[in-house]
C-alpha cells in the first residue's frame, strides 16, 4: 500500500487498530481507496506497517461490520462498491479481479436475488468449449439463427428434462427464448389476448406480474399457503380464467412446494375450463432436503401445461437463454408466433450450452452448486439468527436460492429494504410481491454470492444496524 501512506502514531492514547481503521476510512473518503479496490491481505499489511496481524485483523473486522470492506473469500477483500457514506458516484476502480470495470457494469449487490454463484462458475471450461465451437463454426452458422432455437440445444434439453424433471417431450415442442419474461410474452402472443384473465400467486414473482400486466392480462390474486397455490380459492374467485401462473417446485417467493393433491386439482381445473397452466420451474435444480420433486408438466396428460425454464439462474444471467416446452397440439401455433417475432437467440451461445449439457458438465456443475448453496444458506441463516435474534423468523424450505426472513406482521419491510438499498445491500421486501395490501412482512435475501461465514456475519450485522 505504498501509494496510500497510513501514518500511525504510537504516542497517542488512541489504540493502533483504531488509528488504522480511521486512516483507511480517510483513504476511502479522499479516493485513494476507491470503491471495488482490492485491499492488502491482513498478513501483507501487517508486515508493511510492522504491526501484529491481530491489530490489522481488528481494524479490518470493524470496517467489514460497518460495510466499508466486503470480504470475497479466496478473491480477497475489497472496498465496498456501495459505500454507506459515499459522497458521489463511484469513480473508475479496480474490481476484485484487478480489472477495470466497463461503463454500466457493476458487481452484484449482497443479497441480490436471482443470481447464481458467479464466483463458482467454471469460466475456463466455458471458454474452452466456446473456443472449440468458434474454431469449428461453419458459414451456415453465421446465418440468422433458427427462430425456434438451435436443434442441438433442443435435443440436449429433451434428454436433460426427461431425466431430471420427468418430462417426456420432442425437440419440436421446445422453443428457445432470451428470458422468462420473453417466454411470457411469447405465450401471450400465441395463446392469449389482451383482457384475458388469469390466476396469479399471492405473493408472486414481481417480474412475471409486471410482464403480464404490460401485455394486457387481467390478474386475479390467488393465495398461497403451506401446500402451495390454493386452487379452491382460485376456482371460487375466477373459475373461468384463461390461465394460471405457478411456481410449484419452489413457490416464488415463499419457497413452499405444491402438494400432489393441489397439483392434481390445478390440472383438473385446467382440463375442465380449457385453461393453460404456465409452470415457472426457475430453480428446481436446487433442493437440499428430501427427494427431487417432478415437474408439474410430468403429470400433464391433457396437454394443458406450458413449462418454462431458464439458464440465467443455473449458469449466469448474461447468457440470456431460456426455454419453453409446449404441448404437441400447440407446436404449430407457437412456430407461427416465433416466426412473426423475428430471428432467435445467438447460435454460438446455444451451441456451447448444448455441449455443456451433452458432455456432462451441466450435471456436474449443478451437483457442485447444490453442495455450495447448502453451505452458504446455512452460513447466512446462522448469521441472521445470531445478529437479529427474535426480530426475524427464517422460513427454511427444502430448496431455492434465497431465504425468507419474516418480520412481525405490520413491520415496514419496504422501509427496511429501502434503507438496505441505500446502504448498498440487495434483497426485496416481501409485501411488494403481493397484488393486494397484506400484513405479511419480510425480507427476501439471496445467499448464493455470500461466500463464507465471515461475510455472512458482516452482512447480517449491517442489516441488523438498519433495523434498529
Amino acid at each position: 500500500m505504498s501509494n496510500t501512506p497510513l501514518r500511525l502514531d504510537r504516542t497517542q492514547n488512541v489504540p493502533i487498530y483504531r488509528q488504522l481503521y480511521q486512516r483507511l476510512r480517510e483513504a476511502m473518503t479522499d479516493g485513494r481507496l476507491p470503491p471495488g479496490k482490492r485491499v492488502p491481505s491482513v498478513r501483507s499489511l501487517a508486515s508493511e506497517l510492522n504491526l501484529s496481524r491481530g491489530t490489522v485483523e481488528l481494524a479490518y473486522q470493524l470496517l467489514v461490520s460497518e460495510g466499508y470492506f466486503l470480504p470475497r473469500g479466496p478473491a480477497g477483500t475489497i472496498v465496498s462498491p456501495h459505500l454507506p457514506d459515499a459522497s458521489g458516484p463511484a469513480a473508475t476502480s479496480e474490481t476484485a479481479t484487478g480489472q477495470e470495470p466497463q461503463p454500466g457494469l457493476a458487481p452484484p449487490l449482497p443479497f441480490q436475488l436471482g443470481l447464481p454463484a458467479l464466483d463458482a462458475f467454471p469460466d475456463k471450461l466455458w471458454t474452452r468449449l466456446a473456443h472449440r465451437r468458434l474454431r469449428a463454426q461453419t458459414s451456415a452458422e453465421l446465418n440468422y439463427p433458427p427462430p425456434t432455437g438451435h436443434p442441438a440445444l433442443k435435443r440436449a434439453l429433451v434428454s436433460y428434462l426427461g431425466v431430471s424433471r420427468g418430462i417426456a417431450c420432442q425437440p419440436e415442442q421446445i422453443f428457445i427464448t432470451d428470458s422468462y419474461r420473453d417466454t411470457l410474452g411469447l405465450i401471450c402472443r400465441a395463446l392469449l389476448k389482451p383482457g384475458d384473465s388469469g390466476w396469479f400467486e399471492e405473493p408472486g414473482y414481481v417480474m412475471a406480474r409486471e410482464r403480464l400486466l404490460h401485455d394486457g392480462m387481467h390478474l386475479t390474486p390467488v393465495g398461497v399457503d403451506a401446500e402451495g397455490l390454493n386452487v379452491e380459492e382460485g376456482d371460487s374467485r375466477a373459475a373461468q380464467a384463461r390461465f394460471a401462473v405457478v411456481t410449484p417446485t419452489h413457490q416464488s417467493p415463499t419457497g413452499v412446494t405444491m402438494t400432489l393433491a393441489r397439483r392434481q386439482a390445478l390440472l383438473g381445473w385446467a382440463s375442465r375450463e380449457d385453461a393453460w397452466v404456465i409452470e415457472d420451474d426457475y430453480d428446481s435444480e436446487y433442493r437440499y432436503h428430501g427427494h427431487p420433486v417432478p415437474a408439474l408438466k410430468s403429470l400433464d396428460h391433457d396437454g394443458r401445461v406450458l413449462y418454462a425454464g431458464t439458464f440465467s439462474k443455473v449458469l449466469f444471467p448474461a447468457i440470456k437463454l431460456a426455454y419453453l416446452v409446449v404441448p404437441l397440439s400447440q407446436v404449430a401455433i407457437f412456430q407461427r408466433a416465433m416466426r412473426r417475432l423475428g430471428h432467435g437467440c445467438p447460435t454460438l451461445t446455444q451451441a456451447v450450452v448444448a455441449d455443456f449439457i451433452d458432455e456432462g458438465h451441466f450435471a456436474r456443475h449443478l451437483k457442485r452448486m447444490r453442495a455450495l448453496y447448502k453451505e452458504r444458506r446455512e452460513n447466512l441463516r446462522q448469521a441472521l439468527e445470531h445478529r437479529l435474534g427474535d426480530r426475524i423468523h427464517i422460513d427454511l424450505q427444502a430448496g431455492g436460492m434465497h431465504l425468507l426472513a419474516r418480520l412481525p406482521d405490520g413491520a415496514d419491510d419496504v422501509a427496511i429494504a429501502n434503507r438496505a438499498a441505500s446502504a448498498g445491500l440487495g434483497g426485496h421486501a416481501l409485501s411488494e410481491w403481493s397484488l393486494t395490501p397484506t400484513r405479511q412482512s419480510g425480507l427476501l435475501l439471496s445467499f448464493t454470492n455470500v461466500t463464507d461465514a465471515a461475510q455472512a456475519d458482516a452482512l447480517a450485522a449491517r442489516l441488523a444496524a438498519l433495523m434498529v
